[in-house]
């Protein structure tokens, strides 16, 4: 499965393949939320142009989309880190 992720209206959509949307999110925690809940934290994510002009759809600078999802994935890698030392 293909996963796109958009920024709209100082959010993350997510959908799985073209137009499925799931959920959006305002923090990486909720991102972090709707892709366990899916079960999309192993699939590849492709970014929409929106996520490179973030600043656009109410993000205050244009990168700060892409800082959320940054910061979702590095707490998914972590959860996963702990999970193999436990």
């Amino acid at each position: 499965m293909t996963c796109f992720l958009d920024a709209l209206e100082k959010k993350i959509v997510v959908y799985k393949d073209v137009g499925h949307e799931v959920g959006r999110a305002k923090t990486a925690k909720m991102l972090k939320y709707i892709l366990e809940t899916h079960k999309l934290t192993e699939e590849t994510f492709y970014y929409g142009s929106t996520m490179d002009f973030a600043d656009e759809e109410g993000f205050a600078h244009y990168d700060d989309a892409k800082k959320i999802v940054d910061e979702c994935f590095e707490m998914i890698k972590c959860d996963k880190v702990a999970e193999e030392l436990a």
